[in-house]
């Protein structure tokens, strides 16, 4: 057989087609940009791997337009239970069923269906093609410029120019190589094995995660599915084989004795790691190609998602729309200390929860103990883990004179439009948005009308009071969102205008000459708001006129 050597251009490539890889094609593909998904395996992988999503994902699931499809893969978790060694209640971190994004803040799923879900939504969009069976090659030349991807499959060699690459392929990404990125160990390693289970007995369990904290064997347990169970348990140095039936039996009911099908049984290491570069022209990192956390606090995947969410409407707006490409440069500025901060929680939960296995492990146990006796310690642990997005370009700087909302999440009620009810997300669409506390001013009005922006009064969303105790609570009199939903800046109570336009202006107009591509259309008759739509795989759509290389 002959091997064919075949050349072609497109705007992205991706590579992997995991859930942060088909994630990013899809928003990018709602947005107009064509890509190319390389994938080394044929398929899903058919086990679960990741089994909890946190409210922000869920609204992210919402932006791909998958929110409905998910909710019923999707069960709401209590939280997080510590026990002692006896299995004894040493406290509970409760998770509440209405997060400030609109979602249970704790989900359980099963990865393979979440997988499906979005590779069967993506198929439809003519913007991307998903190759598998391929294995990536090469990265490069130089990443000023197009970025050249090598990749072989059953019919030879292949190269393809893009304007852009993400590196979505994972813990042994050929990406961070390509870049000259390291790891920056964070200083966390040990070896568990994972069991999963399905069985028809009726296990112990408060439908949350339990986290025993035992000297002896620290474990992870939480129920998967109606039938499914996993548990996991650290392994001492030099331990293969383990008692599965002793080591699980605290959860099964007495002399139990019917079916237990051991789904998957297998150990791994857990590393606390982040990537020393994230970025190197058009070359950028993603999801576990750029950071590993340990699973203690259920964020490994929701921190890959979140990358794909903030990457790639930029990349849509430097690509499409001409804007400028320092944009670009505020994806690792702003992701990475989040990432550090989820990874830093993580091994500090993993140590306090499992006590490691030092000397002073049995101090940090029972000093965790007396901890969780201090009145709101719990409560206040439960809430978002997320933290603000740092001061840069795209966030004002925060302080307590113009509030603290700056670089936070707008929260997602349920609001009234039309006589419609609906999410909050559903009528501010793709675009930036002025949020108002009242009447907008004169003032706002005419920026809004300047630069192609909605501006939004909570009044007339007639929502449940939560945006207009927010923007109170926050001291704003306005604030400037997002397409991500993230403050960008606001209007101090009393003040005038915004505080940082001149900062931001410059980086998000495009060679169109304005701040968005496109202005809304008109309101229609009897309708407060302007219609905003996405691009979906069967409404006809056009592509930006501009386009940078």
């Amino acid at each position: 057989m002959t091997l064919k050597h075949t050349t072609s251009d497109i705007p992205v490539v991706i590579i992997g087609a995991g859930p942060v890889g088909v994630t990013s094609a899809l928003l990018l593909a709602r947005r107009g940009v064509r890509s190319i998904v390389l994938e080394r395996h044929d398929d899903v992988y058919p086990l679960p791997r990741a089994l909890v999503a946190d409210d922000e994902v869920r609204r992210i699931l919402q932006a791909m337009g998958i929110g409905e499809a998910f909710a019923p893969m999707a069960r709401p978790g209590n939280g997080l239970r510590l026990l002692d060694n006896r299995h004894r209640v040493m406290a509970e971190f409760r998770r509440s069923g209405q997060g400030v994004h609109g979602y249970p803040q704790t989900s359980m799923f099963e990865q393979p269906e979440l997988e499906r879900l979005l590779r069967d939504t993506l198929a439809p969009y003519p913007e991307c093609e998903l190759r598998s069976g391929t294995e990536v090659t090469g990265i490069g030349p130089d990443p000023q410029g197009p970025v050249r991807v090598t990749y072989r499959d059953d019919e030879g060699e292949h190269h393809l120019w893009a304007d852009a690459v993400l590196g979505c392929d994972g813990a042994n990404s050929l990406t961070r190589q390509a870049i000259g990125a390291a790891w920056e160990d964070l200083r966390f390693e040990e070896r568990w094995t994972v069991l999963d289970v399905r069985t028809t007995a009726e296990v112990r369990c408060w439908e949350g995660v339990d986290q025993v904290c035992s000297p002896d064997r620290p474990a992870t347990f939480m129920r998967i599915s109606e039938d499914r169970y996993r548990w996991e348990f650290r392994l001492s140095e030099g331990e293969e084989q383990l008692p599965i039936r002793d080591l699980v039996r605290p959860w099964m009911p007495p002399s139990f004795d019917g079916d237990f099908e051991i789904i998957r049984e297998r150990a791994y290491t857990f590393r606390a790691r982040i990537a020393s570069r994230w970025r190197s022209g058009r070359v950028f990192l993603l999801g576990d190609a750029a950071h590993l956390t340990p699973p203690f606090i259920g964020q490994g995947l929701c921190t890959g998602l979140r990358d794909a969410y903030n990457l790639t409407w930029k990349l849509a707006r430097v690509l499409e729309q001409g804007a400028d490409e320092r944009l670009l440069d505020t994806y690792e500025s702003e992701r990475k200390p989040h990432a550090r901060h989820v990874i830093r929680l993580a091994v500090a939960m993993g140590w306090a929860m499992t006590g490691g296995q030092d000397g002073a492990a049995d101090i940090r146990r029972r000093l965790l103990a007396l901890a969780c006796r201090i009145p709101g310690l719990t409560e206040a642990a439960g809430r978002d883990m997320s933290p603000p997005l740092s001061a840069g370009p795209l966030v004002r700087s925060r302080n307590r004179r113009y509030g603290r909302l700056a670089g936070t999440p707008c929260p997602q009620p349920w609001v009234d439009v039309d006589g419609r009810r609906t999410r909050l997300d559903e009528v501010l669409g793709d675009h930036f948005t002025i949020l108002t506390a009242g009447c907008p001013s004169p003032s706002l009005k005419a920026l809004a009308r300047g630069l192609g922006l909605q501006a939004l009064s909570v009044a007339d969303l007639q929502d449940d009071g939560t945006l207009a105790a927010w923007l109170r609570r926050g001291r704003a009199d306005a604030v400037l969102l997002r397409p991500d939903r993230f403050v960008m800046d606001v209007v101090p109570a009393g003040g005038r205008g915004f505080l940082d336009t001149a900062a931001w202006a410059p980086l998000l107009c495009t060679t169109h000459g304005h701040f968005e591509q496109t202005v809304p259309a008109p309101r229609s008759a009897g309708s407060r708001f302007r219609p905003s739509k996405l691009v979906s795989p069967t409404v006809p759509h056009h592509r930006g006129a501009s386009q940078i290389s």
